[in-house]
């Protein structure tokens, strides 16, 4: 995997290197967990959201409910 320059501020440097060295990870393995992160935080808020607008139509909230119903496996605990 090739590499690049990207530029942050000095107080967001820090952050990361004392976050690096706190894990023993590298500077970069630090950089793609906080981006990684990121983009599941991202994700969750988009979920929680496009949750949210369905709530607001009761019918598609019936309909997901039932969906979600017919697809359930279980785990195989209880």
């Amino acid at each position: 995997m090739g590499t690049t320059t990207i530029r942050v501020d000095t107080d967001t440097h820090a952050r990361l290197l004392a976050l690096s060295r706190a894990t023993g990870a590298s500077l970069i393995e630090t950089v793609r967990d906080a981006a990684e992160a990121l983009q599941r935080q991202r994700f969750a808020h988009q979920v929680v959201a496009e949750l949210a607008d369905l709530r607001e139509d009761p019918e598609a909230w019936q309909a997901y409910l039932a969906e979600a119903d017919d697809t359930l496996v279980s785990d195989g605990i209880g």
